[in-house]
């Protein structure tokens, strides 16, 4: 706690990056912007004493950004790993870091939303927590784009029912296989190519890659949406895209669909998880 009021930290641990949020706990949910954000590079192992170090720097970078003098400790956390190492070193360091609980988004944990599954256990944390904050903020029927290690197209109809989606390998992802494929072909950023036909080796990667996940995006979402409209999935109206991750931003501005930038849904889905499985106060 801190000038009076209690922080919830929202912490998604992804292959590459682990990403953290702080909210108000009175104004946790997917709503609420965070007021403060991290990132951090995903380490392949980690104790969790390592992981409370971490997490102590965090904090401080933390209550900087958000203006707040003092030691910050937050009131109770969630967190979402899609790292199975990784989870119980951070969800130690949580516990020894926070004064209340803390949450791991996985069975048992309620999401205040229908799941169309045939495992529901096997739906990625990350992919729960997009798809509960896009249904927050955006309503159904929705569709989210998350760009990370994979790319995933998470669909939500217009009941509000979590039905599926799309996994695929991520933009960066993509070009570290192709170079690791073929040895002539050297390691290049997947940054956008300023045209289609390249006239080197690298421009060239780079068209495929970076130009082939925007046709990906493209081709799968017209795919998704007839799929929808088919099934009555997608109810009458227009269908709210959402795009968050990776280099959202860049990606969002060649895909030709319309689409809504969201950098912080996943966080904005684990703030509304605390808020969805908060216990009521005692009087």
């Amino acid at each position: 706690m801190l000038n009076g009021c209690a922080y919830i930290l929202t912490v998604d641990v992804g292959n590459t990056f682990i990403r953290f949020g702080l909210f108000a706990e009175d104004s946790a949910a997917a709503q609420e912007c965070p007021l403060a954000t991290c990132e951090i590079t995903t380490p392949s192992s980690i104790t969790a004493d390592e992981a409370r170090m971490r997490l102590a720097r965090v904090m401080a970078a933390l209550a900087a950004d958000a203006g707040m003098p003092g030691a910050l400790v937050p009131a109770a956390a969630v967190l979402s790993c899609v790292v199975p190492a990784l989870e119980r070193p951070w969800k130690t360091a949580l516990s020894r870091t926070c004064t209340g609980r803390v949450l791991t988004v996985g069975p048992g944990l309620k999401t205040g939303m229908p799941v169309h599954y045939d495992d529901p256990a096997e739906i990625g944390p990350d992919r729960i927590a997009d798809a509960v904050a896009a249904r927050a903020v955006y309503g159904s029927p929705c569709i989210v784009i998350d760009l990370g290690t994979t790319t995933n197209i998470e669909v939500i109809d217009a009941r509000g029912t979590f039905v599926g989606g799309v996994i695929a390998p991520g933009l960066a992802l993509g070009a570290r296989s192709l170079s690791a494929a073929a040895a002539r072909l050297p390691q290049v950023e997947p940054s956008a190519p300023t045209h289609v036909i390249g006239r080197n080796t690298r421009e060239a990667m780079r068209s495929g890659v970076v130009l082939g996940e925007v046709a990906r995006i493209d081709g799968m979402l017209d795919m998704v949406l007839a799929e929808m409209r088919a099934t009555k999935a997608a109810g009458e109206g227009s269908v709210p895209i959402i795009i968050t991750g990776d280099d959202a931003e860049a990606l969002a501005a060649l895909v030709g669909h319309s689409l809504t930038v969201d950098d912080a849904l996943t966080l904005r889905g684990l703030a509304e998880l605390y808020r969805i499985n908060q216990k009521p106060r005692r009087v």
